[in-house]
């Protein structure tokens, strides 16, 4: 009997701009949010992911202490609390990307990953951490991840995160399979001209070599005041083949819907044994200082 799991992505372009007040901005796109969650619920999604920094602006395009305000504590922050209770409601695995306090002054570009009767089963932190033109200014904001590469084990599968310049490293990709993952998905934030040719690359490669679904989601529109780009949506799901099998608008809030059957891995993982003949005994220079 075939595992069907409906996935649903969630691209929603900035809804205030990045000169209105914190709780301004912060209220308007978690309002957004609960209402497009609520739509993806009405299309039979039993897993959600939300993009990178739903709540808010791309702000790593300037640096400035205000955005600290963002931050949030997990479990015990608004959001989170918020986002267990429609978790619940819907009977739907939400990821939710927050931006993390833990402990006063030390911040992290976390997902809390929610099962589907409510119970936050744990969190992602970025592990690799931009600082470049044009505007990626996340080491002014965001400690590296310190909690390795989790999987959690949700209601629809294995669940797991990577979040959005981690994507360019192969490395943790393979960690996460290696721990079980079934379902990656990875919130982002990303412009066109920057790294829009990679978009549909790495991550169906990632889904190749690693034999898993990967839902890929990156926000839409320009972000004033900043300009940094086009951030392009285009969230799509690919299959452990590396084919895409839904993809969203480049312009627009979209709810991006899939249906993935997981018996594809095993299906997948018996033709392709890169598990099998991988050689560890042989990799000691990717981790050479």
């Amino acid at each position: 009997m075939a595992r069907i799991v409906r996935g649903g992505l969630i691209q929603a372009v900035l809804s205030e701009p990045g000169t209105s007040p914190i709780e301004k901005i912060k209220r308007s796109m978690i309002d957004k949010h609960v209402d497009l969650i609520g739509q993806a619920a009405d299309q039979g999604v039993q897993v959600v992911c939300l993009q990178e920094l739903f709540y808010g602006p791309y702000f790593c395009a300037e640096q400035d202490t205000r955005w600290y305000d963002m931050t949030e504590r997990i479990p015990d922050g608004p959001t989170t609390k918020l986002m267990c209770e429609l978790a619940k409601k819907h009977e739907m695995v939400i990821v939710v990307p927050v931006y993390e306090e833990d402990i006063t002054g030390v911040y992290y570009n976390t997902a809390a990953v929610i099962d589907a009767d409510g119970t936050y089963l744990g969190k992602y932190r970025k592990t690799h951490i931009p600082h470049c033109e044009p505007g990626f200014w996340e080491k002014f904001y965001f400690r590296p991840g310190n909690l390795g590469y989790p999987v959690f084990d949700t209601r629809v599968g294995k669940v797991a995160v990577y979040i959005c310049y981690d994507r360019h490293f192969p490395e943790g990709a393979r960690c996460l399979g290696l721990n079980g993952a079934e379902i990656v998905f990875n919130p982002s934030a990303t412009v066109a001209g920057l790294s829009e040719y990679l978009w549909k690359l790495e991550q169906p490669a990632h889904a190749v070599a690693n034999q898993f679904f990967v839902g890929a989601i990156n926000r839409p529109g320009t972000e004033e005041p900043w300009n940094i780009g086009e951030f392009y949506g285009q969230s799509y799901f690919c299959n452990p083949r590396g084919q895409i099998v839904a993809e969203g608008s480049r312009t627009t809030d979209d709810i991006v819907v899939a249906d993935m059957d997981l018996d594809m891995i095993r299906e997948v993982r018996n033709v392709w044994q890169f598990y099998r003949d991988r050689r560890p005994d042989a990799y000691d220079g990717i981790v050479a200082g």
